[in-house]
């Protein structure tokens, strides 16, 4: 048997520590390596302990930046630097994204099949804003853009019976999240998977409630043909009082014409707003193209506007855990002096959504 001694260092939670073990070849199958190592699972020139990792990792993804969650762990006792933090979340980020591709390609498992039926699936979709590094960045002189907007596409599920109300707000006690820029199908895909493993497939109805961005509803088309669809009501009352403040002048002046519409749309009477809404005179001029536009909003949203019988039945009509969703991903990605690259920011978010939608040990089972 031909080995020799080996000596290596891993950084671990009490410190660096040196491993003193043996490297040959397996008489088994030949092959030359450290049994210790690959015991333990470490990749070659691995310098963090599994159980290290984790609490790296844990650490990068619930504070608001790399060098906030090295800071944190120095202020602990622990050696960290924010660049070792990095590599870890691209190296990790990357993996769970290989994992989630694995679980595309296959039906998706449920994590809890013990699971009782549910009356009620709740998807919820929305979009946000984020800074990237443009093909001009680092650059002194470029007429190319050195900083891009992009939108990252987040949605939401949940059972119904996991929405519940502390000191008048509302609460989950467990969702899945799932955020994705690029094509809204592949978001759909994603936030699919998703909910089949938090138990979408034990839901008697689901339930679609969103803003009137045309890309969700093609989203849920795709996906959850058949759902019930609901349009958020603050979105709606937002494009109610627009309307109103074309027609009427001013914000005070269209008070009285605004409630009533909410009034009737609230009150299970949307037939009769829309009906208001569709007799309005456009005329020139930019306010007539207001009304026009509001008018083909309405019109196109005309089936997801029942709020009386949907809230009669105890289901949501408003879509705050999306907005919240998205607030908690911009508290991260959109701070003050973040450019991000897309494989950056992609990694970051694959390993923030491996801990919250219950994927978290698998990243170590390799």
């Amino acid at each position: 048997m031909h080995r020799h001694a080996y000596r290596f260092h891993l950084d671990t939670g009490a410190g660096r520590v040196e491993i003193n073990a043996w490297h040959g070849q397996d008489p088994g199958d030949g092959h030359w390596g450290c049994p210790l190592r690959e015991r333990w699972a470490l990749a070659a020139g691995q310098r963090l302990s599994p159980g290290w990792e984790q609490h790296l990792a844990f650490a990068l993804t619930v504070t608001t930046s790399y060098e906030g969650a090295a800071l944190l762990l120095r202020d602990l006792g622990h050696r960290a630097d924010d660049s070792t933090l990095y590599a870890l979340a691209q190296k990790l980020g990357e993996r769970a994204q290989a994992q989630t591709q694995e679980r595309l390609a296959v039906p998706a498992v449920e994590q809890t099949p013990q699971r009782a039926a549910s009356t009620l699936g709740i998807l919820m979709l929305d979009g946000w804003q984020v800074r990237q590094r443009g093909p001009g960045w680092g650059k002194s002189k470029t007429q190319q853009p050195r900083v891009e907007w992009h939108e990252w596409k987040t949605g939401v599920f949940y059972l119904q019976e996991q929405a519940a109300r502390k000191n008048r707000r509302g609460i989950l006690t467990d969702k899945a999240v799932v955020s994705w820029q690029g094509e809204p199908l592949e978001l759909g895909r994603r936030l699919h998977l998703a909910a089949c493993e938090h138990g979408l497939g034990r839901a008697r109805e689901k339930l679609v409630v969103s803003d009137g961005a045309p890309w969700i509803w093609k989203v849920v088309q795709d996906r959850w043909a058949g759902a019930v669809e609901v349009l958020d009501f603050y979105h709606a009352s937002q494009h109610v009082w627009a309307l109103g403040e074309a027609v009427h002048g001013t914000r005070e002046a269209a008070r009285p014409w605004a409630e009533r519409q909410l009034h009737q749309l609230r009150q299970g009477r949307h037939a009769a707003a829309l009906r208001t809404i569709a007799g309005l005179k456009a005329g020139g001029g930019k306010r007539g193209k207001v009304v026009r536009r509001e008018q083909n909003y309405f019109a196109g949203h005309a089936r997801r506007l029942n709020y009386r019988r949907i809230a009669e039945r105890g289901w949501p009509i408003g879509s705050g855990p999306v907005e919240s969703a998205c607030l908690q991903r911009q508290g991260r990605f959109k701070r003050s002096g973040q450019f991000w690259t897309p494989r950056g920011q992609q990694h970051l978010c694959a390993l923030i959504e491996a801990r919250q939608n219950g994927h978290w040990n698998t990243l170590w089972n390799q």
